[in-house]
């Protein structure tokens, strides 16, 4: 590591917590951006000492005054850009979502667009929302609609970076993760396999309200991905999937049966297909990440489920209602 100061936006997110105890882990200074001044999260992952040292901005990210003053005050040389609100939150109040998914973006590139070329390449959070709502035996595609307003956004702010590169010569790299779980990953439509993991080490039993198959990525896979597309040194403006194994619902179930036997039988999952596709090509990661290597599902479920017990016990995390 050099002399990067990095500026995590959504840091008190599920990815944002983990990008933030990865780079502190690999000595890289950073600054937190979110509008949250509760970093929960973030005490999953970092003794008080550590939390402590890391300067955070409470900042909305759809004030763009805000975030250039953050991006000018902390020195900020590399942005990783992961504030954005979930899909329930995006159906529930679609104007907020459209104002910190879109406009948030948006700001984040103009910013850097401002800044250029003091700054490294912006690296943003897509999503596999983004691809159209699956069609039975059809190719992932992105030539018509996504299934949620989240994908609709996630799928504009992809076409904004592009914009800013043809334009402005503004690089960027788009990240889509899939499935994410670990500690820390409580909210947004695909969580419940995370809560299932805690209700596993807690024994409460849980239904997980979907079904089918997922590419189920750990969280800390994943904030190392973002961490290595910062300092890839991209030109242009392009989007990758995020590696991570195809599993059925019901192989998650048993990784969490094999991590917690005592929970055998008291897991469970409903037959309803998620709405976006279960598997997405990312080989074109390796571009950027190469050597890139994904945690197995039970490496990672048996890492999960023996983190809860120890927050369990700290009395960091609550055991979650019987579903």
């Amino acid at each position: 590591m050099g002399e990067e100061r990095f500026l995590v936006t959504g840091a008190h997110g599920c990815i944002g917590a983990w990008v933030v105890h990865e780079l502190i882990g690999d000595g890289s200074a950073v600054t937190t951006f979110d509008l949250s001044t509760d970093p929960r999260r973030l005490r999953l992952l970092l003794d008080d000492a550590a939390l402590a040292a890391v300067p955070h901005v409470a900042g909305d990210i759809s004030d763009l005054a805000a975030l250039e003053r953050a991006l000018d005050e902390h020195g900020i040389t590399n942005v990783i850009h992961l504030a954005a609100l979930q899909v329930p939150f995006c159906r529930a109040d679609p104007p907020l979502g459209a104002r910190v998914n879109v406009v948030g973006t948006v700001n984040v590139l103009e910013a850097a667009r401002r800044r250029a070329p003091a700054l490294a390449p912006v690296v943003y959070a897509s999503s596999v929302g983004a691809y159209d709502a699956p069609e039975e035996h059809a190719a992932p595609s992105m030539a018509g609609h996504p299934g949620t307003l989240y994908g609709v956004f996630k799928r504009a702010n992809e076409s904004t970076a592009s914009v800013f590169w043809t334009e402005n010569g503004l690089s960027s790299v788009g990240l889509r993760p899939h499935t994410v779980y670990g500690p820390g990953r409580d909210q947004g439509l695909t969580s419940a396999a995370t809560t299932a993991m805690l209700a596993a080490a807690t024994g409460v039993p849980y239904r997980i309200p979907f079904g089918g198959a997922a590419q189920l990525q750990y969280a800390r896979d994943v904030a190392r991905a973002f961490i290595a597309a910062s300092f890839s040194g991209h030109e242009g403006a392009s989007v990758h999937n995020v590696p991570g194994p195809r599993v059925t619902i019901a192989e998650v179930v048993d990784a969490i049966a094999a991590a917690a036997p005592e929970s055998a039988g008291t897991i469970a999952f409903d037959d309803v297909v998620l709405p976006f596709p279960d598997e997405v090509d990312s080989g074109s990661f390796d571009e950027i990440a190469p050597g890139f290597a994904s945690t197995p599902l039970a490496e990672g479920v048996h890492a999960t489920i023996e983190r809860f017990r120890t927050l369990v016990s700290e009395g960091l995390v609550d055991a979650p209602p019987p579903a």
